[in-house]
């Protein structure tokens, strides 16, 4: 059977009209209505109702309409993924990241990336504060927690885990807490949360059950970058993701405390509007940062 026959067929039962469909398949009518009547001829029925008015499908038409659409469309779809992957990625990549996400592992590999790939331009928003992808004109998003937006696509990053730290020099000054009540007598570095404007709460396993810690102090910070650089400072105790603090624990910079109650995750994942799965630049960073960070 000509698939190409049964596509112009259902381009003139769509339009209702043999004129209509002649111009937007770029063929003449007399082909168009050649190419269907072989058909029919092949099929041995006749597939639609043809009057002076308009043209619709007969039962058969119908049968073979509703069983052949979605193969087409197949078709269609696996057509265009295949032209994608072959395209250079090129023109603009926006996309949003939490900040101390963004500058510790996204920058490194945004510098990779457009070694790769030169035709290709990346404009990053690096802030807590949490956009709409599409109001705001993005092509993706790096988030950190639950997704709840049903309508994007959200592929999960490897999970990081809470980390409590502080300086060697503020330890010594104030002691090292052993216990999670010993947090109150600590100058604890808090952050608000940009969405709802509340104090962050601490997140620790306590007895094998999770248990948050209103830990507030003195010193209140908008973003993770702030923090981790008040923390550095000695100016208290800080809970930060372990990739942010990695550096400094190897360094000797900051101590891990807590270690006892430390286990609870985040999760992390890129987000993006379903329209843009196919995407060739989105394809590359994707494919980039699972190579760094993907699932463990």
């Amino acid at each position: 059977m000509d698939l190409n026959a049964v596509q112009l067929l259902l381009k003139v039962a769509e339009l209702r009209s043999f004129t209509l469909a002649a111009h937007a398949t770029g063929l003449t009518q007399s082909g168009l209505s050649r190419a269907i009547a072989r058909l029919e001829r092949e099929l041995g029925t006749r597939l639609l109702n043809r009057n002076t008015r308009s043209v619709s499908l007969t039962p058969d038409g119908t049968l073979l309409r509703d069983q052949c659409a979605p193969l087409l469309a197949g078709l269609e779809d696996a057509e265009r993924e295949l032209l994608d992957r072959r395209c250079e990625p090129s023109g603009v990549l926006r996309l949003t990241a939490p900040s101390a996400f963004g500058r510790i592992v996204l920058l490194p590999l945004l510098g990779e990336l457009s070694q790769r790939y030169p035709q290709l331009h990346i404009e990053s928003t690096l802030s807590d504060r949490v956009v709409d992808i599409v109001e705001d004109g993005f092509d993706l998003a790096v988030r950190t927690g639950r997704i709840d937006d049903q309508r994007m696509i959200a592929r999960p990053l490897r999970a990081t885990r809470w980390t409590c730290v502080a300086t060697p020099a503020y330890l010594a000054r104030r002691g090292v807490p052993q216990h999670l009540d010993d947090l109150a007598s600590h100058d604890c570095l808090a952050v608000r949360n940009p969405r709802d404007g509340k104090l962050v709460a601490w997140q620790f396993i306590d007895t094998g059950r999770p248990r948050d810690v209103e830990a507030s102090g003195r010193l209140i910070f908008d973003n993770g970058d702030a923090l981790l650089e008040a923390a550095r400072l000695g100016l208290g105790v800080a809970q930060l993701m372990d990739f942010a603090v990695a550096d400094d624990l190897a360094a000797g910079r900051l101590i891990e405390v807590l270690q006892p109650f430390a286990g609870r995750q985040r999760e992390i994942a890129i987000v993006y509007p379903p329209s843009r799965q196919r995407s060739p630049r989105i394809t590359a960073f994707t494919q980039i940062l699972f190579e760094r960070w993907g699932r463990a």
